[in-house]
């Protein structure tokens, strides 16, 4: 199911508006969040993240009637802790949205569709965003990295860094708008970042891409060079490689241009 039909699915139901969300506090917010980050620590094959969801929600469910001890916590954590699948940090989007339906004490009718509604998007948008685009680019930087002559532990913790930065952001951010968004959460999968974050992410990897080739194979077969020291034509030659690999998109396989481009600068190294 698509973030389309999540949104025809969601407008019917007679929710809270955004505006009228009840406030997600620091400490709860921060045990959530906190729990997002182990959400794949009981994965398994019949129910994947299931239990993971009940365990992120469940600080929240402690607000029902009854508290940890009345028969709607226990109601609603049995409900989480069931069949669930997505990308495991668009999960925390999830986890927001079902946490405010269940303290609001959404129908669990409702709450159950809404819950098998949010696998196929959160699972598409999440793999295109990360797997396909920030991971790569962050690779890449580190590639870019190495090439200019830092060092393992600087390429190392360059990576870390930056990637982290995006994932821990990207989990916040869900966690913060499914609960303001609630069971019209198909507003936040209309967020720009993740509807055209991954085009222009992979354009800004071409880039990078031309930049770090041809200066990680020098070094891996040569002696590494300062910043200072790269040579005129890879900064001119660069942005004419990245929109090449743009203009070649969907005409030629990609694998078969970075092998080519590859072959070229190890010949071009071993001449010089």
């Amino acid at each position: 199911m698509n973030s389309n039909a999540l949104r025809t699915d969601t407008v019917s139901m007679p929710v809270a508006d955004v505006a009228s969300a009840p406030r997600l506090g620091t400490a709860l917010r921060l045990s959530m969040f906190l729990r997002c980050l182990a959400i794949q620590g009981s994965w398994n094959y019949e129910i994947l993240v299931g239990n993971g969801v009940g365990f992120c929600v469940e600080p929240a469910l402690r607000q029902l009637p009854g508290g940890i001890d009345g028969k709607p916590y226990r109601e609603a954590l049995a409900r989480q802790s069931v069949y669930f699948n997505a990308h495991p940090y668009l999960a925390a989007l999830a986890i927001g949205a079902l946490a405010r339906a269940e303290v609001e004490q959404v129908a669990p009718q409702r709450i159950e569709r809404f819950r098998t509604a949010l696998c196929g998007p959160l699972g598409s948008v999440g793999d295109r965003l990360v797997w396909a685009a920030w991971l790569p680019a962050c690779s890449l930087v580190a590639l870019l990295l190495f090439g200019v002559g830092a060092s393992a532990l600087a390429v190392v913790l360059g990576f870390l860094v930056l990637y982290n930065v995006g994932h821990l952001g990207l989990r916040d951010w869900g966690l913060r708008a499914g609960w303001r968004h609630g069971l019209r959460v198909a507003t936040a999968l209309g967020h720009p970042v993740l509807q055209h974050g991954p085009r222009y992410i992979g354009r800004v990897s071409a880039v990078l891409g031309g930049l770090a080739l041809p200066l990680a194979v020098h070094r891996a077969i040569g002696e590494p060079a300062p910043l200072t020291a790269i040579p005129v034509g890879v900064a001119v030659v660069t942005p004419l490689l990245a929109v090449l690999l743009v203009r070649l998109q969907g005409r030629a396989e990609g694998w078969r241009v970075v092998l080519f481009l590859l072959v070229a600068f190890v010949l071009y190294s071993v001449v010089r």
